[in-house]
C-alpha cells in the first residue's frame, strides 16, 4: 500500500502556511498540520485551514520544537491511515513542485525513505551554508559512511512503519537535532534511502526559528551521543558490509 500525506509542523507561520498547504492539495496530497503551540494568530489560521477538505490538525499544548512536533505529526499520519508522509517546512522554502517527483520515487521504492539533497540558490544564510558541513562530516563519520550526502533538509518522505518503530524504541532530539539523528540511526538500522536534487529558497521575510547558540550545542550533544553508540556499533556495522 502507498498512501501518502504530508506533515506540516508549525510554530507562528501563520504568513506562509496556508500557500504551503494549497499548492500540497492541489498535487493531491492530503496535509497533517501540527501546531506546535503557536500564537493566537496563527492558531487561528490553523484552525481555518483544518475546515478544508483532507487537512488535519494536531494540537500540542507546549512547544516541542520542530523534531517534536514532526514525531507527532508523523503518529497522527499513522493513525489517520497514511502509509507514507512527506515532510515539509511550513515557510515556503521547499520547492513543492518536486512533490510528484519524490512521490513517484517513493511509489517506486515504497520501503525507501526519500531524501532531499538540497540545491541552494542565492538566498540562504552563508554561515548557516557553511555550518552544515562540520555536521555531513560528523555524520559521515557516525556512519562509518558517505552514503548520507546532506542529513539536515527536511525534505523527506519517511515509510511509517519503520520509522515509526524507531521513534517508538529511541529517544529521538525533539528540535533542530531531530533531522540528522533520525537518518544516522534509521542507517544503523540498514534503512533503505533514495536521494533527489531539490531548490531551496529562504524568503527575505520568512521566520527562521533556528537558535544559533541553543540548537548548536543541542546538535554537538547529539553528535558525541551518536559518536559513542557509532563506537558500540562499529564492530557490527563493519561486519555487516564484509559479508556482502
Amino acid at each position: 500500500m502507498h498512501k501518502p500525506c504530508a506533515v506540516i509542523p508549525v510554530y507562528n507561520h501563520e504568513h506562509a502556511v496556508g500557500a504551503v498547504v494549497d499548492d500540497l492539495l492541489r498535487a493531491g496530497l492530503p496535509c497533517v498540520l501540527v501546531d506546535d503551540a503557536s500564537g493566537p494568530a496563527c492558531a487561528r489560521v490553523l484552525r481555518e485551514l483544518e475546515q478544508r477538505h483532507d487537512v488535519y490538525r494536531v494540537e500540542l499544548t507546549a512547544n516541542q520544537g520542530k523534531g517534536g512536533a514532526v514525531m507527532a505529526g508523523l503518529r497522527e499520519a499513522a493513525r489517520l491511515g497514511f502509509s507514507h508522509a512527506l515532510q515539509v517546512d511550513a515557510d515556503g522554502q521547499h520547492d513543492l513542485g518536486d512533490v510528484s517527483r519524490f512521490l513517484d520515487a517513493s511509489r517506486a521504492a515504497p520501503q525507501a525513505l526519500i531524501c532531499g539533497y538540497p540545491q541552494y540558490d542565492a538566498s540562504v544564510p552563508k554561515g548557516r551554508l557553511y555550518a552544515r558541513y562540520l555536521t555531513h562530516v560528523w555524520v559521515w563519520i557516525n556512519c562509518l559512511s558517505l552514503q548520507i550526502p546532506d542529513s539536515m533538509c527536511g525534505f523527506r518522505v519517511y515509510p511509517l512503519p519503520p520509522t515509526l518503530a524507531l521513534i517508538d524504541q529511541v529517544r529521538l532530539g525533539k528540535r533542530m537535532d531531530f533531522d540528522p539523528e533520525i537518518l544516522v540511526r534509521l542507517a544503523w538500522r540498514e534503512q533503505p534511502m533514495r536521494w533527489l536534487p531539490t531548490r531551496v529558497h529562504y524568503p527575505q521575510d520568512g521566520l527562521s526559528h533556528f537558535r544559533l547558540v541553543h540548537d548548536n550545542a543541542l546538535i554537538s550533544a547529539m553528535h558525541a551521543k551518536l559518536f559513542c553508540g557509532m563506537l558500540l556499533r562499529a564492530p557490527g556495522i563493519l561486519w555487516r558490509r564484509w559479508r556482502r
